[in-house]
């Protein structure tokens, strides 16, 4: 668990209006997820836009994070795409930047072969000495790492971790226990579940705005405190909604970190677009409910 963190989020990039990366907004994120309790910051995953990112880019997040973090949370580099060649060239670039591991997506679009997911994982896993969280999301890569290719590539000794965007609770809990892999729930709506069944921890886009609520729900679940684990995921559900099922959540994430003034502007990169009134609204109310403590 030490290699990742247990309460992570997926961090927004911070932009200006005309879409360059923001530094003030970084480091402000920065600071306030450090302070909301987050011990592990996944930097230019799919909610930091990484397909608009460039290498340069990416790099840079990753540095400039690992910098202002300075060893108070685990920096992990995002570093999946559809192309082997390129994301070990990325792999190698987060690792010089001062990564501390990396997030490893199925690669997408292209729809490989099992044995061609395992083939890409391997060499991303061999190309660095860096622990690496494989990102199993098949609603956007769209093609799923079944379970022979989980239990396949649990055997490498670099690739340590699952993020799971699937939902597929039998499959975790069956790869759980099959394995050492330590898996992390990337999907807000499922947090409790995931972490009653045995999850390490989890990789957050609500956390961008209350990392605190996802620690204290970790420490409930690791208690076995359960009716204050339902209490603290049930305050959190209006936020998960807004943020998670109005227009995407890298949007509704930025939307609210600027509500709360941490990030100084919500500005998104085409093909992304702000979120309209009715959203906001909607993300109005569920921050205010947040207000109310738990």
């Amino acid at each position: 668990m030490t290699l990742f963190g247990t309460n992570l989020v997926a961090m927004v990039t911070p932009m200006h209006p005309d879409g360059t990366l923001s530094d003030t907004g970084l480091a402000g994120l920065v600071d306030h997820l450090l302070a909301t309790g987050c011990d592990g910051l996944v930097v230019g995953g799919t909610t930091g836009e990484s397909p608009t990112l460039t290498d340069a880019e990416s790099a840079r997040l990753v540095h400039d994070v690992a910098v202002r973090a300075a060893g108070r949370a685990r920096v992990i580099a995002g570093i999946g795409t559809y192309d082997t060649a390129t994301s070990v060239r990325r792999a190698r670039e987060a690792e010089a930047a001062g990564a501390n591991g990396l997030l490893l997506v199925c690669p997408y679009y292209s729809r490989p072969t099992q044995a061609g997911i395992v083939s890409h994982c391997t060499a991303v896993a061999d190309a660095t000495s860096l622990p690496v969280m494989l990102y199993d999301v098949p609603a956007r890569t769209g093609v799923a790492m079944e379970l022979p290719t989980l239990l396949e590539l649990a055997e490498h000794p670099r690739i340590r971790a699952v993020k799971d965007a699937k939902g597929d609770l039998f499959e975790a809990m069956t790869v759980m226990s099959r394995t050492s892999l330590a898996y992390y729930c990337g999907i807000d709506e499922l947090n409790l579940p995931y972490l009653a069944s045995g999850a390490a921890g989890v990789v957050s886009v609500v956390g961008n705005a209350f990392a605190d609520r996802n620690a204290s729900l970790i420490d409930a679940v690791r208690r076995g405190d359960l009716e204050a684990a339902r209490t603290i995921q049930g305050a959190l559900l209006p936020l998960v909604e807004a943020i998670m099922r109005t227009s995407q959540g890298a949007i509704m994430a930025k939307a609210a970190l600027a509500e709360l003034g941490v990030i100084p502007s919500a500005a998104v990169r085409s093909p992304l677009l702000e979120s309209p009134p009715a959203h906001l609204q909607r993300l109005t109310d569920a921050l205010a409910s947040m207000a109310v403590p738990v």
